[in-house]
Formats: structure tokens, C-alpha cells, sequence
């Protein structure tokens, strides 16, 4: 059990699943003195942003640091592995609830939630699952001008005990023009001895000011082998369910971790994954039938209250991102990558007989609908509008040909 404890409270680089590339260049920055003010840390969910922009910072501050990582039992290690050091920032994103619901709202205002949240998760968690926690997930998230504000007050004053002050922006996308505009100065002019590190899953969605003015560092997917090393290792998973699951996250340890019943929130499970298929096998059926028989349009209305779910947004927009995920899945069979598709079962025999009806010429029309649809629902439009329209832009799609057809002379 202490060591459990300590795997959650202690974040030094060690702690954290694979990257081993972006820990070596982080640790170099560091003992080269040329760390960056501000840096992008890019990349999807589950391939842990936060855990090592927290060893990052952690290591930073370290008093006894060595060149491989920081000593984790010095008082500048022991208050960032509780989240309560002075000189350590978070923001983002919130919205009122029933116990916060004043005019103005702060990451402050939620921070006791915010560090139970990682500590429980391990550091690595999902927006649905903090909306979830502070009961916004029917709501967006927002990191609005007044936090901008309370960002520029925060960093205003020297630091406290530390050697520099880091502010860890958590999903920086989420940041309106206003509130963004209001960060600049601190970008472009920092205070001396201040780190911003924004994270972020979605490059496009950031204003183009922030993007500009911040060192990128890119974080790919983990490896298969590094998220069912570290199940077997720090959670006692089973070799062989370890690997099914590092091959069902897809280099997301976010979902490992969810699979594997190992996470604070258990908001997931190998049957809720499932469930998922079964949905999008369904309205791709229905979808099928109607690019064939506009008859059969009422079946696949039948689908789209399946797809809005309990009317949670993020969870609808879950459902799309696993969708889309499920053509580019069967993209790489038709195209003959099968050692890229890591599924088996009944997942396996669908993805070979949908398959032919996914391909070079169609994809991308595929990527780009659902992918406004997704936009569409973050924006609060009508679900079963919008996911209604979207099931007959799919029908007309699958009609396309694989290959360009001659027309005879």
C-alpha cells in the first residue's frame, strides 16, 4: 500500500510511462539553463502532458536534483507532489455549478477537486472526466477573460520559495480570443523566473497568438509495450489482459487506465468500450440500408437517440471521436495495414466486412463531416439535428466508389 501511495503523490520523470525522448530533452533544457518561458506541451490524450509537465516543473525546483531526476523527499518535492506548492499555478477549464455558481469564476475556486482529481487519476486523466467531477458535463468548459486577468495578478509578484514560478495551463484551446489576448504580455514579456506550459490536444483550436509565441513540444502516442510494462508493473495486471488492453487504448494510458478499473473515476470499462462498438456497428447498418433504400429511413432513426446517449455533450462527442477512429481503423485494413489493427472478435469481423466500403477516395469526407459535427455539438447545437444530418451525409459517402468509374462511350 506505500508504495501505491507514493506512485501517487511522488510525480518525478521516472514515475511516468514511456517518452523517453521527451524526458531526456526536458531534463537537457534544464541543466543547459536554457529552459523556455513558455512551452506548448501538444498531444493526445492519455500520452501524459501533465504527469511530465509536473516532473518537469518538479525537477525545476528540485534543491537536490541530480541529472536523471529530481530527489522527490526535498520540501519543494513533497509540497508538488501534494499539489500545494506556493510558486506552482493551474488553470482550466470550468463553468458554474450548483455549489460555484458566483458571477465570477476561477480555477481557484475548484482547486481541492482539482488535485483530488489528479492524485486519484495519477495525473492522467480526460476533459469528460473533470467535467464529470465538478458536474459541468453537460456544459463547456471555458478559461475565460477573468481568469486571464487573475493569471496576470498571480504572476505579478516574485516567487514565494522557489526558483521560478510555473504556470501549467491545462487544454489552452479552451481559451476565447479575449482571455487569450489578455495573456499575451505575460507571454511575450514575462516576469523573470516564470515557466508557462500550456497543454493542449487540438493545435487548430488554439488562438494563433498563443500558438505563436510558445515552444512546441510534441508528444506522440505511447507504445503498446510501455503502457502494458507499466499495468504489469505498477498495477499487477495480468501479462496477457495487460496487453489486450495496451492494445485497445491505442497509446492512450488515460484509457489503460479506465480499462483496467485503475483510475479514480471509473467512468469506462472493457464493457462500456464495447457497448461503443455495438452502437457505431448499428448505425452504420442502418446507414448502409438507407444509402440503398431511402424506405429504411425510419430504422435509422432509431439509432440516433443511442448516439445522444444521457444528453451529456462530451460523451456524444466520445462517441464520434470513436467513430471516426473506427474509419480510419477500417481505412487501414482496406488498404492492407492489418498489423495496425489491434482489435479481435467481433470488432475484427466487422472492421473486415465494412472495410471495402472505406477507402482512399472517401475518407477524408468521412473525417471532415464528423469532425464538424463534433464542432457543431461543442457548440451547443441540437444532437438530434445535428447527428440526424450527419447519419445521411454517412449514407451518401458509402455510395462513393473505391475506385473512379469510366463512363461508357
Amino acid at each position: 500500500m506505500a508504495g501505491s501511495f507514493r506512485s501517487r503523490t511522488r510525480m518525478k520523470f521516472s514515475d511516468i510511462v514511456g517518452q523517453e525522448p521527451l524526458k531526456k530533452r526536458l531534463k537537457r533544457t534544464v541543466l543547459d539553463n536554457r529552459v523556455s518561458h513558455a512551452q506548448l506541451f501538444l498531444g493526445p490524450e492519455g500520452s501524459g502532458k501533465l504527469a511530465l509537465a509536473l516532473a518537469y516543473a518538479q525537477y525545476i525546483n528540485c534543491r537536490n536534483r541530480t541529472p536523471e531526476d529530481s530527489c522527490g523527499e526535498c520540501p519543494s518535492c513533497r509540497k508538488y507532489g501534494k499539489l500545494i506548492h506556493p510558486d506552482l499555478h493551474f488553470i482550466y477549464p470550468i463553468n458554474k455549478t450548483k455549489e460555484v455558481d458566483d458571477k465570477k469564476i476561477f480555477s481557484k475556486d475548484f482547486i481541492v477537486p482539482w488535485r483530488e482529481f489528479l492524485i486519484q487519476n495519477k495525473y492522467y486523466v480526460s476533459l469528460p472526466d473533470w467535467y464529470e467531477k465538478i458536474g459541468i458535463e453537460k456544459k463547456q468548459g471555458l478559461i475565460n477573460a477573468d481568469e486571464a486577468d487573475g493569471i496576470n495578478r498571480s504572476l505579478a509578484y516574485k516567487a514565494y520559495e522557489a526558483e521560478y514560478k510555473v504556470m501549467i495551463i491545462w487544454m489552452v484551446e479552451k481559451m476565447n480570443a479575449t482571455s487569450a489576448n489578455k495573456l499575451l504580455k505575460n507571454l511575450e514579456e514575462p516576469s523573470d523566473k516564470t515557466l508557462f506550459i500550456l497543454l493542449s490536444e487540438n493545435q487548430d483550436q488554439i488562438i494563433a497568438t498563443i500558438l505563436s509565441r510558445a515552444q512546441l513540444v510534441k508528444f506522440p502516442p505511447l507504445k503498446d509495450v510501455d503502457v502494458e510494462q507499466a499495468l504489469v508493473k505498477d498495477h499487477s495486471i495480468e501479462t496477457a489482459e495487460a496487453s489486450k488492453i495496451a492494445r485497445l487504448s491505442d497509446g492512450n494510458y488515460t484509457m489503460a487506465l479506465m480499462l483496467a478499473g485503475k483510475n479514480g473515476s471509473g467512468t469506462i470499462s472493457l464493457e462500456a468500450e464495447r457497448e461503443r462498438f455495438v452502437i457505431f456497428r448499428e448505425w452504420m447498418r442502418r446507414c448502409f440500408t438507407i444509402s440503398k433504400d431511402l424506405k429504411e429511413y425510419d430504422k435509422l432513426q432509431e439509432t440516433i437517440p443511442m448516439l445522444i446517449g444521457d444528453g451529456s455533450r462530451e460523451k456524444q462527442k466520445e462517441m464520434l471521436a470513436y467513430s471516426l477512429n473506427m474509419f480510419r481503423i477500417c481505412l487501414q485494413y482496406h488498404v492492407g495495414n492489418h498489423l495496425l489493427v489491434k482489435l479481435d472478435g467481433e470488432e475484427l469481423a466487422f472492421v473486415k466486412n465494412f472495410s471495402p466500403f472505406i477507402h482512399p477516395r472517401n475518407i477524408s469526407y468521412f473525417d471532415e463531416e464528423l469532425n464538424r459535427a463534433i464542432f457543431h455539438i461543442e457548440r451547443n447545437a441540437n444532437a438530434p439535428i445535428v447527428l440526424t444530418d450527419l447519419s445521411h451525409l454517412i449514407a451518401r459517402i458509402l455510395k462513393i466508389p473505391a475506385t473512379a468509374q469510366t463512363k461508357k462511350v
